[in-house]
């Protein structure tokens, strides 16, 4: 299946994005979109692409194919989901100031890592230790996106432009961080859909691994 039959009609492009949604003419005056309204549709757009991808994919996955890893040491659905989450949340809230949603969840899934871990530089053994259901990382990512959206729906260019990290050469800008963010995101979300991809066509056309490997 090539990736243009896995998009769903109207989903891609979003109709939120066509030119209808930048003008509107009123005899002839066209009133344009500024140039931050613009921006926040695109951030918003961008994330919102990752949450339907979460959703998505975690919608009737059982508990066996979260968890399963291709190989021994490889990354499982439910790793990748909870460390895209993780990075998202961490990131988002220390650009907008406020608590990660984290800490609401944090005793829920009861993880057996340091209590702050984000998966940055996990070995294999660690990896091997997120295992939670698809429901839980479902309703986490859902929390993630909803202040992420909050924190997008106040975004000023003078924020955009403001330097919050200087570790890097050159520094980090809000609007540097976003996109970080975004790419980081999607890379992990389409592991995991090949993840899952690999565990259909293993086990016949199940999403339950269980005869994977016969």
């Amino acid at each position: 299946m090539g990736w243009t039959d896995r998009i769903r009609p109207g989903r891609w492009p979003r109709a939120a994005l066509w030119p209808s949604d930048w003008w509107t003419v009123a005899g002839a005056n066209v009133v344009t979109m500024t140039d931050i309204d613009a921006t926040r549709k695109i951030l918003t757009d961008a994330f919102g692409r990752v949450r339907e991808g979460v959703a998505e994919l975690t919608d009737g996955l059982s508990d066996e194919t979260v968890g399963w890893q291709p190989l021994p040491g490889a990354n499982s659905i439910a790793w990748l989901l909870w460390h895209l989450s993780r990075v998202q949340d961490d990131h988002l809230a220390d650009a907008a100031g406020t608590d990660q949603i984290w800490l609401r969840y944090r005793d829920e899934f009861a993880l057996p890592l340091e209590a702050d871990d984000t998966g940055f530089g996990h070995s294999a053994e660690q990896v091997a230790r997120v295992r939670v259901p698809a429901d839980l990382l479902a309703r986490y990512h859902a929390d993630v996106h909803t202040a992420t959206i909050a924190y997008l729906d106040q975004l000023t260019t003078k924020e955009l432009d403001r330097v919050i990290d200087r570790h890097w050469d050159p520094p980090v800008t809000v609007a540097v961080r976003l996109v970080s963010v975004i790419d980081d995101c999607a890379k992990h979300l389409g592991q995991a859909e090949y993840v899952r991809g690999l565990a259909v066509r293993r086990n016949g056309g199940s999403t339950s691994p269980e005869g994977i490997g016969r």
